[in-house]
């Protein structure tokens, strides 16, 4: 990619509440070293209600990334409340709602990673578990990585469909995976084909069938790449590559 310019990527942000202070926005920086190590550039898009700021953000980037975070609350979806859902982020949920929505619609590629897969499932129409552990009992922990206090610690197993752009990219059906959510893709979006599932069959990589270039994984690949698990950097080169394309 020297020969060309490196595309460039929005990465949209998150609140980061403090005490006695001003909220920071912002993003874990191993999303935007992943994006940097994988060829492209990465833009954080900071959570606002300007339409004027995010549409010039937009305008700018070549894909978009939807990163890890909080629960999105499940009126977007038409589903009460859970008893266990955790705290939602209403700014967060209209901007990336809105981002996604427009980036499928201009054919814009999208990388959607945990919290991101779910978010991509609900702007085309999906639903979600709002607690894996109460909604479906005898499932894995998929807290476990967080609970182990490494969020690169290996937990379980990913089988990818071996049609899938997924498959092709990684070099393999089968991939250990971190595993650090609560909540999992329940009802399939149109225009989203499932390509990958945990061991005890919980939707964890997605795929788009339509136009616009979508992929979607559950785990938090940015976390690995290094040296957990390193066949998880060519999802990101393989991402940047098809955006430059």
């Amino acid at each position: 990619m020297t020969q060309q310019k490196r595309p460039t990527i929005g990465v949209v942000g998150a609140l980061f509440e403090r005490k006695g202070a001003a909220p920071i926005s912002g993003i874990g920086r191993t999303y935007l070293e992943a994006i940097e190590a994988g060829g492209g550039i990465p833009l954080l898009i900071h959570l606002t209600d300007d339409q004027a700021v995010l549409d010039t953000h937009y305008r700018h980037c070549d894909g978009l990334l939807f990163c890890g975070g909080g629960d999105i609350a499940p009126k977007h979806y038409g589903h009460p409340p859970h008893p266990l859902l955790g705290p939602v982020e209403e700014l967060r949920d209209e901007v990336e709602l809105t981002l996604a929505r427009r980036a499928v619609a201009d054919h814009k590629p999208v990388l959607a990673i945990c919290r991101g897969i779910q978010l991509i499932n609900v702007a085309l129409g999906g639903t979600l578990y709002q607690d894996i552990s109460d909604e479906l009992p005898g499932t894995l922990d998929h807290r476990a990585s967080s609970k182990s206090g490494d969020r690169a610690y290996l937990a379980h197993t990913l089988e990818l469909d071996s049609a899938s752009w997924l498959a092709e990219q990684l070099g393999t059906t089968t991939i250990a995976v971190n595993t650090l959510h609560h909540q999992a893709l329940r009802d399939v979006a149109p225009g989203l084909r499932v390509v990958g599932c945990a061991p005890d069959g919980i939707i964890e990589a997605v795929e788009g069938t339509g136009d616009t270039f979508i992929v979607g994984v559950q785990c938090h690949p940015e976390e690995l790449w290094r040296s957990a698990e390193t066949r998880w950097a060519r999802l990101f080169t393989g991402f940047i590559a098809h955006v430059a394309a």
